[in-house]
């Protein structure tokens, strides 16, 4: 009789490891399988650099390129560092109203609106965590995010021509020959 009692009792842990396992695949059960999704998302780095014309001549900047609709919503939410001489370019399919907010940003930015013909409508800063809308006012095809500071220090203002294949090569208008 008390063999039938630890039969049973291995029987209902094991059930009850089993259901344990099977449940645990449907939902995060702890914080670090949470945290999977506070990773900081790093695309590739496009091989061409991107441009800007300035009053005082070009600047270059390597680029992530955001032109899927994930790709834009995450941008760089969480990411903490970003060299001088980085950005992300944030594509849209076409040229259009756009809002930006800096939650889960730790990091300032600068955020450069530029329209269908590669011009800069406007730079706005982006304050850290903040859920405020940033917008230009106007209808934008592409974002430049920078760290904060850099449009600035690199004399990139509204007006100033931007030249990436992204840019040259994005259905609308015709763009200038780039040499």
């Amino acid at each position: 009789m008390h063999r039938n009692y630890w039969l049973a009792a291995i029987a209902v842990v094991a059930a009850g490891l089993v259901a344990l396992y099977l449940f645990s695949g449907k939902a995060p059960s702890s914080a670090s399988e949470n945290r999977a999704d506070n990773r900081a998302m790093v695309l590739p780095f496009d091989p061409q650099q991107l441009v800007v014309e300035t009053a005082r001549g070009e600047r270059s900047f390597t680029i992530e390129i955001a032109d899927s609709e994930e790709e834009r919503e995450r941008g760089l939410m969480f990411r903490e560092q970003m060299d001088d001489d980085h950005g992300m370019l944030f594509v849209f399919e076409e040229q259009r109203e756009v809002g930006f907010w800096m939650k889960n940003t730790p990091m300032a930015l600068d955020l450069v609106f530029i329209g269908q013909d590669g011009v800069i409508k406007a730079v706005k800063p982006g304050e850290p965590m903040s859920e405020a809308l940033i917008t230009p006012g106007q209808p934008v095809r592409f974002v430049l995010e920078l760290k904060a500071g850099i449009a600035a220090s690199n004399d990139i203002a509204r007006g100033d021509r931007v030249r990436h294949r992204a840019i040259n090569q994005a259905p609308g208008p015709a763009m200038p020959a780039q040499e």
